[in-house]
């Protein structure tokens, strides 16, 4: 293995290839500001006039969280800690049709702008505003994190300072993400995505030219190096990653992302019909486990080139969401292009999803906060204003991600983080909405104190201190021509088992976030809304069976025809009986 002196850096073939993609995706932006209705409407500028079609659809759901965290995070994460981690991806399978015919439903039924207007349907004001300020400050950090990402990669090709590598990238998608709207988002995502998947195919095809046996030898040097786990079926919920917490915790989180979360919500609604966006989900499924098995195989292919001599441990990169980057310079930094059209890739992978959260976070401003605003003054929002109005939240909500991102670097490896905000802010979330449809007794008072308890204590769990450090699995560094420490491959993998040196809460799998969430909310929620009826003692009010998910929907609707019927059978009873006795009466 050579020094980390040896190692080539991108050259002006690279840097043409990466202007060309950043160019491509400002030019959609613009494209789509001076096409089709020229977004005189926020129906189109937050909506596409619900004109988009199924394809383009299902891959832009996709990559609105596969993003740049997936390619760095879960392929450094197959380094690090073993292939575990794929289990994830049958929890996502498991929540597909739970998020289409359970949640989707509501929403396409509603067509509402904003996710969190049902709340306030189904249960008033203070319900809608704690989702919508829960949920803003999820995408913020996430946001974040995802914007550091990339920066990471460039770091590691050119030695540009991550700072500067994430002003750029934002300021670039923050330009066509509000240029364009919610079409160029979408457009954009599909060019993106493509890029995303050659990316990740380049790092395998290269690792199976430089690693001897090629696929077969990868495969054989992981199983050599413990890095094939898909087994561990503890029910140890202190351990990081178990088929437990990863199908469970997949599913909630899954849940989180795609049945309730803004982002994919809006998304749904840019087609047509429910068939259609249901449709498009089914479609993005194959995409998004083929992202993900070939990514984590990628994971594999870096260890299997890296296996005498981990960078990370001989000091040549710094963080372990480097690799990806680094391995490119080391096996296509010599061929013009190629390593740029790889960090074109990572771009992408995070420029579609800031794009998307950036888009949302202005429907949300402009739908929760600015119109109810003027409401309360007495007047009607002017929707001729709307997209202006729109328009300018993009342009401040990306400047705050931007500052976000620069501290992102303190929240640990990209993908643990991720999933961490996604499952402490998003499991209490989807629980008051799961509340809201699922439960008829669930009321405003339970739903915000359920929620609000639920968030506090994830909150807590996922970001208290001190915390356990994570041991990775064994690395080697005997191949390298550095002077550096080796660390036996046959050292025993640590696992922070029964480990009391930390609070218990601070010691749960990050997996398990969501999944608690939802239950602290929920069971709260219920106990709380019981006893408010109980105080009140009143009887349920008159329930929208469009509020609630399909199965309680179709109940509320056969009890009412069933009051109906005896209703009208008690007054035919009533009629009959009163013509029996003015009959008697007359005789």
């Amino acid at each position: 293995m050579s020094s980390a002196e040896d190692i080539a850096t991108l050259g002006w073939a690279d840097y043409v290839v990466i202007g060309v993609m950043l160019a491509i995706s400002a030019s959609i932006g613009i494209y789509y500001r001076f096409t089709g209705g020229r977004q005189k409407t926020t129906e189109e500028y937050f909506s596409a006039n619900r004109s988009m079609s199924i394809a383009p659809l299902s891959l832009a759901l996709m990559v609105s969280f596969m993003s740049a965290i997936t390619l760095l995070g879960i392929s450094s994460e197959n380094y690090m800690y073993g292939t575990q981690i794929i289990a994830l991806y049958v929890g996502y399978t498991l929540g597909t049709p739970a998020s289409l015919y359970l949640y989707l439903p509501v929403f396409f039924k509603l067509q509402t702008m904003s996710a969190y207007e049902y709340l306030e349907m189904r249960f008033g004001v203070g319900a809608r505003l704690l989702a919508s300020i829960a949920n803003s400050l999820q995408l913020l950090l996430y946001t974040g994190v995802v914007l550091y990402a990339p920066a990471l990669a460039l770091e590691a090709t050119t030695g540009l300072p991550g700072d500067i590598s994430v002003l750029l990238i934002g300021i670039i998608c923050t330009f066509y993400s509000t240029v364009g709207g919610i079409k160029a988002v979408l457009i954009t995502d599909v060019f993106q995505g493509i890029l995303m998947f050659v990316a990740v195919i380049m790092i395998i095809i290269f690792g199976a030219i430089n690693v001897e046996g090629g696929i077969a030898g990868i495969w054989q040097k992981a199983l050599d190096g413990e890095r094939i786990e898909i087994d561990n079926i503890s029910p140890d919920p202190t351990m990081r990653h178990t088929w437990w917490s990863l199908t469970i915790g997949g599913f909630c989180t899954f849940l989180t992302l795609y049945g309730v979360n803004q982002v994919q919500v809006q998304r749904l609604l840019t087609v047509k019909t429910l068939s259609a966006a249901k449709m498009a989900m089914w479609g993005n499924w194959p995409f998004l486990t083929l992202l993900g098995v070939l990514t984590s195989f990628s994971g594999l292919a870096m260890y299997a080139y890296f296996a005498d001599c981990d960078p990370l441990t001989a000091g040549q990169i710094s963080a372990s969401d480097m690799l990806m980057p680094y391995f490119v310079m080391k096996t296509m930094g010599h061929i013009p292009g190629l390593a740029g059209l790889f960090i074109a890739g990572i771009f992408s992978a995070g420029l579609s999803t800031v794009s998307a959260m950036l888009n949302s976070l202005a429907a949300v401003a402009l739908e929760d906060y600015v119109k109810p605003t003027y409401v309360k003054l007495g007047s009607q929002f002017p929707e001729k204003h709307g997209t202006l109005v729109g328009k300018i939240f993009a342009v401040v909500i990306g400047l705050l991600c931007l500052a976000v991102a620069y501290i992102a670097k303190n929240m640990g490896s990209l993908i643990q983080a991720s999933l961490s905000i996604t499952g402490a802010i998003g499991g209490p979330l989807l629980g008051i909405f799961t509340l809201g449809m699922f439960f008829e007794s669930a009321e405003e008072i339970g739903s915000v104190v359920g929620t609000v308890i639920s968030l506090a204590l994830m909150c807590w769990t996922a970001f208290g201190q001190p915390r356990p450090a994570k041991v990775a699995l064994a690395m080697s560094t005997s191949g390298c021509s550095a002077n550096v420490t080796t660390v036996s491959l046959s050292t025993v993998r640590q696992v922070a088992v029964g480990d009391s040196s930390s609070f218990y809460l601070y010691r749960i799998s990050y997996m398990w976030y969501a999944p608690l969430g939802l239950v602290v909310s929920v069971v709260v929620g219920l106990a709380v809304s019981s006893l408010v009826h109980l105080v009140r003692k009143k009887h349920l009010p008159e329930l929208n069976p469009d509020l609630f998910t399909p199965l309680v929907a179709k109940r509320i609707r056969r009890r009412r025809v069933d009051v109906t019927k005896t209703t009208n059978s008690q007054i035919f009873t009533l009629q009959t009986q009163k013509s029996d006795n003015e009959l008697a009466h007359v005789g």
